[in-house]
């Protein structure tokens, strides 16, 4: 039996109290589009309530990310049956922060045909904190020592293969496991008394933050930050799972810059207006009568 979370939210789609819940660019620009590998299971980020486009190439799809600001997780579940999804941003759990192989990571729970939206690091059974774009160095993964994996939203899916445990309205169960829960609770406090971090919408870096594993952090790159605290009320329950994964999804999120030294954007074109293009259409005579007043 895995422990997977259901999200409990307004705005997540459910059927029952056991579920769970880019920037544009102009005309001139040239995508580079390639059919996805995967299949209808679906992951899109949300920036200001609308979904990133995505860009397919080298063999993988990119978003492009807006520094500073917040963004959300939407996760749809195609099949007729529950499913339970393994979440993960920068290589981290979204819901613990821990690093495991998708099959024991905690999960989320998505109702058949259901969809979920997910908008930020799961700090207890009542609060998160929010997802931002910002640099390497002010990035949670970095704060963690755990900045080997930037740059990357990963989703694996799970069938149900039985009836889950299912609990009464406004009841958030837990297993009978102590340690566990003290673990979690040490978490949410450590969590709770740490520096807050740099607000969301102002791009800051903070440059006290020593580089983790041994790997030079870089402002230039986009990653996720751990922001403002929001509520976001969970509870666990208790799935049989299919070993076998139905489904994985992988995104690449990354500022305009980089995905034009990708090759996944157009290098902008000069403006009409550049020196040097000017200088280039100058002539000698303009064919008028006389100097004309300045």
């Amino acid at each position: 039996m895995k422990s997977v979370f259901s999200l409990v939210s307004a705005l997540s789609l459910f059927f029952s109290f056991t579920s769970a819940p880019a920037a544009g660019s102009g005309p001139q620009e040239r995508r580079i589009y390639y059919p996805p590998a995967y299949s209808n299971f679906t992951v899109d980020v949300l920036i200001n309530g609308s979904p990133a486009e995505k860009l397919y190439g080298r063999g993988r799809s990119y978003v492009e990310a807006a520094e500073g600001a917040e963004y959300e997780l939407r996760v749809r579940n195609p099949l007729p049956v529950r499913v339970a999804v393994a979440l993960s941003v920068d290589g981290l759990n979204t819901i613990d922060a821990r690093r495991t192989s998708s099959w024991d990571a905690k999960k989320w729970v998505i109702e058949p045909y259901g969809t979920i939206r997910i908008g930020g690091w799961q700090m207890s059974t009542e609060r998160a904190r929010k997802f931002y774009f910002t640099t390497e160095r002010d990035s949670y993964a970095a704060r963690l020592g755990r900045a080997s994996d930037l740059g990357v939203i990963t989703a694996v899916f799970y069938r149900e293969t039985a009836p889950a445990v299912t609990y009464g309205r406004g009841r958030t169960p837990y297993p009978a496991d102590e340690p566990m829960r003290r673990g979690e609770d040490e978490r949410d406090e450590r969590a709770t008394n740490a520096p807050a971090p740099q607000s969301a919408g102002k791009g800051k870096t903070n440059r006290n933050t020593a580089p983790s594993e041994g790997l030079r952090t870089d402002d230039d790159y986009a990653a996720t930050g751990i922001g403002r605290s929001v509520n976001n009320h969970v509870y666990r329950v208790d799935m049989s799972l299919e070993r076998r994964a139905a489904a994985e999804i992988t995104i690449r999120y990354e500022y305009r810059p980089a995905l034009v030294r990708l090759g996944l954007l157009p290098r902008p074109r000069p403006y009409n207006d550049d020196p040097l293009r000017r200088r280039e259409r100058a002539r000698g005579f303009n064919d008028t009568d006389f100097s004309p007043e300045p």
